[in-house]
C-alpha cells in the first residue's frame, strides 16, 4: 500500500484566478530543475514524481479543474509532473 502526502493549499475563490495560481506554482516548484524543492525531493528522498490537482472545498466528487474538455467539462484524472535531476557535466 502507497503513502501519499496531500498538502491543502487555499487559492481563493476565483476559479480562473485559481487554475492560474496552480499553474504557476507547478511550474515554479516542480519543473525549474534548478530549484531548491526539486533537487529536496529528487536528491534527499529519492522522489521523482508529484500528482495534483485543483479542487474546490463543495466538489465531492474530486474533479480536476486544470483538466478540462472542450465543452469546458472537468475530469476526475490527477495531473503529474516527474521531475529527475541530471548531472550538471562540465562543458569545455
Amino acid at each position: 500500500m502507497q503513502y501519499r502526502l496531500h498538502i491543502d493549499i487555499p487559492l481563493g475563490t476565483n476559479e480562473e484566478e485559481a487554475i492560474y495560481k496552480s499553474k504557476l506554482l507547478i511550474e515554479e516548484f516542480f519543473t525549474d530543475y534548478s530549484c531548491a524543492p526539486v533537487h529536496i525531493l529528487n536528491e534527499k528522498y529519492n522522489i521523482t514524481q508529484a500528482n495534483y490537482r485543483l479542487g474546490h472545498d463543495e466538489d465531492r466528487q474530486r474533479s480536476n479543474y486544470l483538466d478540462k474538455d472542450e465543452n469546458d467539462h472537468v475530469s476526475n484524472k490527477k495531473c503529474r509532473v516527474n521531475f529527475i535531476v541530471e548531472e550538471e557535466s562540465d562543458v569545455f
